[in-house]
């Protein structure tokens, strides 16, 4: 192991596939954004070639109303959901981790049991308690005189929200429960004989000490929510509310996939890459400015 060359031998495998299936795409999908692709003859049965467009595809993809529509749609998402998720997280853990908790083990399997169930299946199996007529919260909801279609145009971004949220919400509080196993239990102590309570405990000290992993959790949502797919994609054939376009990835895979425009759905993967850097930056520069407000 004193070897110059044992670390590389070890990290040689990983290396190959991440470069193979993370860091070439990448360089790729950058490559594919300056390009467009020029078809000759009426239908291009005389020729197909790709030429160098510059900054075209990025001018086009900015003018795209749905395009930045879906981007804004995807950040009122991420304000509401994102942040009813995080409290919702930060109370289970913070309950689960508590002195009088019963069963803690199990709960904590059962919070975060969802997770494990791939989104393309809790998609299907949250659809049934959408559709009027198999859902059982619909009829329950109509008997007292209440209407409520959770597939509309208006409702629907919060039906996709509950998906995302009973989903993501046990992994989230893993990360912190997680955090709080690592605060020495000499701060309980000394806090409890100097008669802190439970509140005082979990304000002054188990809320500032998980500060790093509600970062982590809050960038981690931050992405994912840029990258919302599979859920809008599945509901997209029980909704009218539901465009082609309706969240920046699918405005991407449509003009891949159905529009044949592998530049512009490249330029618009880069620029949906760098919103979530931007925004997840914004998330932890302000996160540093109310820590050295204190």
């Amino acid at each position: 192991m004193r070897s110059r060359t044992a670390p590389w031998l070890l990290l040689g495998p990983f290396l190959v596939v991440f470069i193979g299936t993370v860091i070439v795409p990448i360089c790729m999908a950058i490559g594919y954004s300056f390009t467009r692709v020029e078809r000759s003859g009426l239908l291009g049965e005389t020729g197909v070639k790709s030429v160098f467009a510059g900054f075209e595809n990025y001018a086009a993809a900015l003018a795209n109303q749905n395009f930045i529509t879906s981007i804004g749609r995807m950040i009122l998402f991420g304000v509401v959901q994102v942040t009813v998720m995080i409290v919702a997280a930060t109370l289970l853990a913070l309950l689960l981790e508590s002195v009088s908790a019963r069963w803690p083990g199990f709960f904590r399997a059962a919070y975060f049991m969802p997770y494990g169930i791939p989104g393309v299946i809790a998609t299907i199996l949250w659809s049934f308690l959408y559709i009027p007529g198999l859902s059982p919260i619909v009829d329950t909801l109509r008997l007292v005189g209440i209407e409520v279609d959770f597939l509309g145009p208006e409702t629907v971004l919060w039906s996709i929200a509950n998906i995302v949220t009973w989903t993501y919400t046990g992994y989230n509080m893993l990360i912190i429960i997680a955090q709080l196993k690592s605060i020495p239990g000499d701060l309980y102590e000394a806090a409890r004989i100097d008669g802190a309570g439970s509140a005082s405990i979990i304000r002054h000290i188990q809320l500032p000490l998980i500060r790093p992993a509600l970062m982590l959790t809050i960038i981690f949502s931050i992405i994912g929510t840029l990258q919302l797919f599979a859920e809008p994609r599945l509901l997209q054939s029980m909704s009218s509310g539901i465009a082609s376009e309706y969240t920046p990835n699918m405005s991407a895979y449509a003009y891949a996939f159905q529009y044949n425009m592998i530049g512009m759905a490249a330029a618009q993967a880069v620029i949906i890459a760098v919103s979530a850097f931007i925004l997840s930056a914004l998330a932890l520069g302000i996160s540093q400015w109310t820590e050295r407000r204190r």
